[in-house]
């Protein structure tokens, strides 16, 4: 049990500790800066609503081409869902430190175990984000232990499951539109993933006493296929468009869909991974809900031959997942490099 990095970030927060930690500090150019904000409202993420389904694909096309990631409405999630679940993740967060930590995740199963943590990379010189997360292990069924998932929040295990379960409908069904936004056959991008192996992460954002200096999670392109993330009502997430950083409020009731890195691999750089960060402010924790819908780790991913062309040549090598997330946890994020070193020269 990982019982001294579990707690770090919100022990470090409710002890009121009045300057960052060395540890934290971000180097001056990553550290975000207010001022190179566009202004409100110039630049925003489209909104998909899924119940129109006579305009849903081509937005969708614009979305994933302009910015790789976007809203979605009218998703068939139910309202009370995302509610229980972001309820009783809070709940976690706010229990006793000694009760959070009998699930502490255990450093021995390698990075991003499940369970509670602050540490997900195995490169212990990296600059620390600023958060605690709980991961847990969903899917393939197979994976599923509830037995490692708290008990001490009524309904916590039933509610993950049902979650669950929601994500990966949603999941196939923008995969579908997605596929069919590029002409290819609505089942292609989720044959081609494969089995999905599905990870849901709580991330808590503590108040931090030094914001200008830290990030929550630092810019980073995800690197399965898709991400379906719910927010609280704080904000704190910002996606990298044109060189410049767009905050992405919460909107009610929306989940934002962030396209990850086998995604652009797949549909050969027509659509892009989003690269995201996430800031943190001294007054108000955040909390936010990412669920990872990935392939297996023994998947071949490639380009679909049908976006192959003499005007668009093949950009990326072949790879095996699970070598590329050995070399994302390996390096650590810093934007899209990962990625990047897949380009055929």
């Amino acid at each position: 049990m990982e019982t001294a990095a579990a707690p770090r970030v919100q022990a470090l927060a409710d002890a009121g500790v009045p300057h960052l930690p060395a540890q934290y500090i971000q180097p001056p150019d990553l550290r975000a800066d207010p001022s190179h904000r566009p202004p409100a409202a110039s630049l925003s993420i489209p909104v998909v609503d899924l119940s129109a389904a006579s305009t849903t694909t081509d937005i969708v096309r614009r979305a994933c081409a302009e910015w790789g990631a976007f809203h979605v409405v009218n998703h068939s999630v139910p309202p009370g869902l995302l509610d229980a679940m972001r309820s009783a993740r809070l709940a976690f967060f706010r229990a006793p430190m000694a009760e959070k930590l009998r699930f502490g995740c255990d450093p021995a199963r390698g990075a991003a175990a499940e369970g509670y943590g602050s540490r997900m990379l195995a490169n212990d010189d990296s600059v620390l984000d600023w958060r605690d997360y709980f991961d847990h292990h969903t899917l393939p069924e197979s994976r599923r232990d509830p037995a490692r998932w708290p008990d001490f929040v009524p309904g916590y295990r039933d509610t993950v499951v049902k979650y669950s379960d929601s994500m990966k409908d949603l999941a196939q069904r923008l995969l579908c539109i997605i596929s069919e936004s590029l002409n290819l056959p609505p089942s292609y991008l989720q044959e081609a993933v494969g089995e999905a192996y599905q990870n849901i992460t709580i991330s808590y954002y503590s108040p931090c006493p030094q914001p200008d200096l830290a990030l929550g999670l630092q810019s980073h392109s995800d690197f399965g296929a898709i991400t379906l993330l719910i927010q609280d009502d704080v904000g704190g997430l910002e996606v990298l468009k044109d060189g410049m950083w767009i905050p992405v409020p919460p909107v009610p009731d929306a989940i934002l869909i962030i396209l990850s890195d086998q995604t652009e691999i797949m549909t050969n750089g027509r659509y892009k991974s989003a690269v995201h960060r996430a800031v943190v402010n001294a007054e108000h924790a955040r909390l936010s809900v990412a669920t990872f819908y990935d392939p297996s780790k023994s998947q071949k991913i490639c380009t679909a031959p049908q976006l192959v062309s003499k005007d668009h040549p093949r950009k990326y090598q072949d790879v095996i997942y699970g070598d590329y997330v050995s070399s994302w946890y390996s390096k650590g994020p810093e934007g899209k490099r990962n990625i990047d070193a897949l380009l055929i020269k």
